[in-house]
């Protein structure tokens, strides 16, 4: 699984954070995905790794702009991870 976290310019209030969230699910398969304008980001997990560009084309249309782009490997933590 990727945690793909973004950062955004232009998101204002909290129905900003809706639409950008609403456009990421109706545009890519993802898990789970947030988004705060107070931090100016938006954090998505996803199975698949999303390409930059491909995000950007999609919130571009929107009028949010893509400030910085960050991918990482994410494993859940489960209560008994720290076993491992």
């Amino acid at each position: 699984m990727y945690k793909i976290t973004l950062g955004i310019d232009g998101m204002k209030c909290g129905m900003c954070e809706a639409h950008v969230n609403d456009y990421i699910r109706k545009n890519f398969n993802v898990k789970k995905v947030k988004s705060s304008h107070i931090k100016k980001e938006t954090v998505i997990l996803s199975q698949e790794n999303i390409d930059e560009e491909d995000i950007k084309k999609v919130l571009s249309s929107t009028g949010y702009n893509i400030i910085s782009y960050k991918t990482e490997n994410y494993e859940k933590k489960s209560l008994f991870s720290f076993k491992k």
